[in-house]
């Protein structure tokens, strides 16, 4: 099994790359999605969460109002380390069980926004392996911010508090450019595919 961590900041198209590997045999893993759920009705955290941020974050259909919990955690820096500290560990755990639920003979793709500045995917019994970076112009992830119906104010807000491309840059050992189409994107993941397949067979090869 080879384990890739991808990661890019909003807007970057990091998503996109995910589903174009998925269509070529990636097992691909919704880290952000395991976020959510942690969070969610019948969630592992929901309970931490409400103990340390009060009662007004819970939703009243079950788990968290995630934009109650965001008001709170989004500029202050010590809620926000508090939240990671609850939820971390619990997603991390549920992505072992995802990973345990695999082909061993399987390329296992971790789509994660905050690879860069977290230990998700890492600290855990299934770490990845290496790292692909999708890098996008900020002026191009702003548009595309844009035309998806996200205000000025909130697109460059969102942009401003995720790492930065240098952050992301330093653990990266593929950075993909991604300033085109979908069409561009897609030969692109051809290219990653192949060397993906290249090391993971690099990997399972026995040595002489």
């Amino acid at each position: 099994m080879l384990i890739v961590g991808l990661t890019g900041g909003i807007g970057s198209g990091k998503t996109s790359l995910a589903e174009a590997l998925a269509r070529r045999g990636a097992v691909v893993i919704d880290v952000d999605g395991l976020g959510r759920q942690v969070i969610g009705h019948g969630g592992s955290a929901v309970e931490a969460v409400v103990e340390r941020f009060g009662p007004e974050v819970r939703h009243p259909e079950g788990g968290i109002d995630r934009t109650a919990l965001a008001e709170i955690v989004f500029h202050d820096e010590q809620a926000l380390s508090d939240l990671t500290e609850i939820s971390h560990p619990r997603i991390n755990q549920l992505l072992d069980e995802a990973v345990d639920r695999v082909s061993g003979d399987s390329i296992v793709v971790y789509d994660m926004a905050v690879l860069a500045e977290s230990e998700l995917g890492w600290s855990n019994r299934h770490p990845y392996e290496i790292v692909i970076t999708v890098e996008t112009p900020p002026e191009v992830r702003f548009e595309r911010l844009r035309q998806r119906g996200m205000s000025p104010g909130d697109a460059r807000s969102r942009m401003e508090s995720q790492a930065s491309d240098e952050e992301r840059q330093a653990v990266a050992d593929y950075i993909v450019a991604n300033q085109g189409d979908l069409a561009d994107l897609e030969h692109v993941a051809g290219e990653v595919w192949s060397e993906l397949q290249r090391l993971h067979d690099q990997k399972r090869r026995p040595l002489d």
